[in-house]
């Protein structure tokens, strides 16, 4: 018991443990902030590959509308709810069921 005291009473120990807990809880990078930034680095990696298979999808529409002029039209038609002159066009939106 007398050598555990020893121990905890030694200079180097409590240098190191308040270095320890200076370094993981009182300074500019502590614990959480580090947790907090990995968060985000995670929240902001996620919106990169949204943009980014976003972004492929419409080069791959913009390829087929400079391509195919029936492509253009289909894609103005459903996209934009283009009409001819003597069309009608009716807009069905389907609702989702609220639990």
């Amino acid at each position: 018991m007398n050598r555990v005291l020893d121990i905890f009473r030694n200079k180097y120990f409590l240098s190191a443990a308040a270095f320890v807990v200076w370094m993981l809880f009182f300074d500019k990078n502590d614990m959480l902030s580090q947790y907090e930034y990995r968060a985000e680095v995670n929240k902001l990696q996620d919106e990169k590959d949204f943009y980014e298979k976003e972004t492929a999808k419409v080069k791959k529409d913009l390829n087929e509308l400079n391509t195919n002029l029936n492509t253009a039209e289909k894609f103005a038609r459903e996209k934009y709810f283009m009409k001819k002159d003597n069309e009608d066009v009716f807009i069905i939106i389907r609702e989702t069921p609220k639990d």
